[in-house]
């Protein structure tokens, strides 16, 4: 177990770094974008390249920062349900999510992406758009952000059976889904 844990600590590095540098890309696509509109209607020029290159910009991250999401364990799930359950109920949800629905999920994803980004790169398939960019980047994006989500999966699966064979502390302890409400709606008691 400690070689699997080794294996996920790095997993869990190399998608931190690249979650917190995707950031960047929004400033970048926001930045385009902005200039795209300034040069549009000061000199009334545009083109579609500039369109695209923003698309690819917020495609890259939320591709890049999903799997990043995922270890923050900041993904969307169902509170109403999950919170009523105890953590370790949580823990077997969390594993049977990733094991079944998860791994499924982005290890088909990755398997057609595959051939549909080497066909287009090898073709160096271009836009369809007249003054478009070339579209294998955006379909690497696609591709390169299933591995990190599929590498992540992998990570989480060992940690959630770490934590639930003892090797692991738990890195988000147990907290009732309405303990914050109910604090702050009980008045402290003045001396």
């Amino acid at each position: 177990m400690a070689a699997l844990l080794g294996i996920s600590r790095l997993i869990d590095r190399i998608t931190e770094i690249i979650g917190k540098s995707v950031s960047w890309l929004i400033l970048v696509a926001v930045l385009v974008s902005a200039g795209n509109a300034i040069i549009r209607k000061m000199f009334n020029m545009s083109s579609n390249a500039w369109l695209e290159a923003q698309w690819y910009l917020f495609g890259a991250a939320f591709m890049f920062a999903a799997a990043y999401t995922l270890s923050q364990n900041e993904h969307i799930r169902i509170d109403v349900i999950y919170g009523k359950f105890s953590r370790r109920v949580q823990h077997w949800i969390d594993l049977f999510g990733h094991a079944f629905f998860l791994m499924p999920f982005v290890l088909l994803m990755t398997y057609y992406l595959v051939p549909y980004f080497l066909m287009s790169y090898r073709s160096q398939e271009g836009s369809s758009s007249a003054g478009g960019l070339i579209v294998w980047p955006a379909k690497g994006i696609l591709l390169f952000g299933f591995i990190l989500l599929a590498l992540q999966g992998v990570s989480e699966i060992i940690k959630k059976i770490a934590i639930m064979t003892g090797n692991m502390d738990d890195p988000s302890p147990y907290v009732p889904t309405h303990a914050p409400l109910e604090e702050a709606a009980i008045p402290e008691a003045r001396p």
